[in-house]
């Protein structure tokens, strides 16, 4: 399936780009992760398991559990902190 991805804030300075489109066999926003960790470079480096990472599906704040349909945006973006 094709999905499309957004990156925001350090990871897409990290990444160089704020989307893409993904060929995808992935379940689950997890897999999804995985799959693009796996691409080594910025990929592993921005959105590694070690970082906190936050995602949303649709536009709507999610777990990595949630399911991916075709067509569907995942966006992966840092935790914000704010005062």
């Amino acid at each position: 399936m094709k999905v499309t991805v957004r990156y925001f804030a350090s990871i897409r300075e990290t990444l160089g780009q704020g989307s893409e489109a993904v060929d995808t066999t992935a379940a689950n926003i997890a897999s999804l992760r995985d799959q693009l960790i796996a691409r080594g470079g910025g990929h592993a480096q921005g959105l590694a398991r070690g970082r906190a990472v936050r995602a949303a599906l649709n536009q709507v704040m999610s777990d990595e559990s949630a399911p991916l349909a075709e067509g569907c945006e995942i966006a992966f973006f840092p935790p914000v902190t704010g005062g």
